[in-house]
């Protein structure tokens, strides 16, 4: 095992969790060919092969599934032991921070503002991505803490929520006065919604009890901007969270209304790996977190 180093294990778990060498070299800011070479100096000094390698797809042999589980757990613990050490010095250094695209744009503006202003040595890295995506990087330590919605249900992790705010229903302009129309009637108009990957597609299709079938056949978007500007255009009608509203209704001429109550709504929070030092650190910026809610 000679001549094995840290590099080596993050490039073949980028690999392993890809799939594909142009996208995993990507991940780690390298070229395809520099890591080509870096896997096969891997594997010569493994004295076995760990990957497969084909046209389309890259597929882990068995040794290769088994040395990516354990290079996991090692990056893990070496991230975990870097915490440590910036735990000592707070509010300083490298901050990834995961948030899902219905928060992003509209908290992370002034958020990042006021984390600078407060906390003038943290360096703040968000990174905007799905649920699923982001639970997947806080857990291979690829991200140190999330903003999302909760819960999110994964033993490994801590949730804090943070805020907690209603869906608003966006109907084209001429509806405005109409009745509100409740759960039973709006899911017979025509609803536009998120694409699939979004939780709060889910939390949607939930309160209108969609059935699974006909989901497949509504209208979708990939943003909450989009969605306004169908309904504006007279496609449909949507539900969009409370802190959407200001800056998604600004150029749409749409009428926007508050649910009849039990009104849907969605608890924001923060979550964050159970083992990491980082802990209390998190907690005082969920303050400031909470202070950008609606």
């Amino acid at each position: 095992m000679m001549g094995l180093t840290m590099k080596h294990l993050r490039y073949f778990e980028a690999l392993a969790r890809h799939g594909h060498f142009g996208r995993a070299a990507e991940d780690c800011a390298i070229s395809q060919p520099a890591l080509s070479v870096q896997i096969k100096e891997l594997e010569q000094i493994l004295g076995a092969p760990l990957v497969e390698r084909s046209h389309r797809r890259v597929r882990l042999t068995g040794l290769g599934e088994r040395f990516a589980a354990r290079a996991r757990e090692i990056l893990r613990a070496v991230d975990d032991l870097g915490d440590l050490a910036r735990s000592q010095v707070p509010f300083a250094g490298q901050l990834r921070l995961g948030v899902i695209p219905t928060i992003a744009p509209y908290i992370l503006p002034a958020c990042v503002t006021e984390l600078a202003r407060r906390y003038p040595r943290l360096d703040l890295r968000p990174r905007e991505a799905v649920t699923g995506k982001l639970i997947e990087d806080l857990a291979g330590g690829r991200l140190d803490v999330a903003i999302v919605a909760l819960p999110v249900s994964e033993p490994a992790l801590f949730e804090l929520p943070v805020f907690r705010e209603e869906f608003m229903l966006v109907r084209p302009p001429q509806d405005e006065g109409k009745p509100v129309p409740r759960p039973e009637t709006l899911r017979k108009m025509r609803l536009l919604l998120l694409e699939e990957g979004h939780c709060f597609r889910d939390q949607a299709l939930s309160f209108c009890n969609v059935p699974p079938a006909r989901a497949h056949d509504l209208m979708e978007a990939s943003s909450l901007g989009t969605l306004v500007q169908m309904v504006s255009a007279g496609l449909g009608v949507t539900l969009i969270p409370q802190i959407a509203v200001t800056v998604e209704t600004r150029c749409a001429p749409v009428s926007v209304v508050r649910l009849p109550a039990p009104r849907p709504s969605r608890t924001v929070g923060m979550v964050w790996r159970k083992t990491n030092p980082l802990s209390e650190q998190f907690t005082v910026l969920a303050e400031v977190f909470r202070g950008m809610g609606p």
